[in-house]
């Protein structure tokens, strides 16, 4: 049994590999989607809603008219989008990720790149976290069931949630590459 515990005991490595490249992988995957409409169209609320982003968007007091389903097209709505510097926004937002999932990767190259891109991978979900305050999306609406805003997650506030987990995942990975970095100074 002890053998096992040993065995098992060893995790902590593997895990810290494996929530780099989980973290990466979240990052380049959702950072290629922001080049996609349907994604770029679905943060407007959060976006539009927050007082960090919210001057991103031409006109952010709007955006309630003109959403739009995943896999809806309105041309009418893709064109307030445009004009709303959406996409360009979005497009921005996608960059930014992949280069922190490429800081995150770096981790074995450069210890500092790798430090770098836990910094951002963590502040990137305060960010995020920040729209369960200000984003009303984030809760259920109150459309006559009982069960509505506050404690209520909607989808939209369920998958902000989420964000807890790439929070812890940094700080482990932050606290690795100090660590690695201390390691090699001294």
């Amino acid at each position: 049994m002890e053998k096992y515990l040993r065995l098992l005991g060893l995790g902590d490595r593997i895990g810290l590999t494996l929530i780099r490249l989980s973290i990466a992988i979240v990052f380049i995957w959702i950072g290629l989607l922001k080049f996609i409409p349907y994604e770029a169209d679905s943060i407007t609320p959060f976006v539009a809603n927050s007082p960090l982003m919210s001057f991103f968007y031409e006109h952010p007091n709007e955006y309630q008219q003109h959403l739009t389903h995943e896999g809806e097209l309105k041309p009418q709505e893709r064109e307030w989008q445009t004009a709303n510097n959406t996409y360009r926004f979005s497009n921005g937002l996608g960059v930014v990720e992949i280069i922190i999932a490429l800081l995150v990767l770096a981790n074995p190259i450069s210890r500092w790149l790798g430090l770098m891109g836990g910094v951002l991978a963590f502040a990137t979900p305060v960010v995020t976290l920040s729209f369960l305050i200000t984003t009303p999306e984030a809760w259920v609406m109150p459309l006559g069931d009982l069960h509505h805003g506050f404690p209520y997650l909607s989808g939209a506030g369920r998958l902000v949630l989420k964000d807890t987990l790439m929070l812890a995942g940094a700080v482990m990975i932050i606290a690795d590459s100090a660590r690695a970095i201390v390691k090699q100074r001294y």
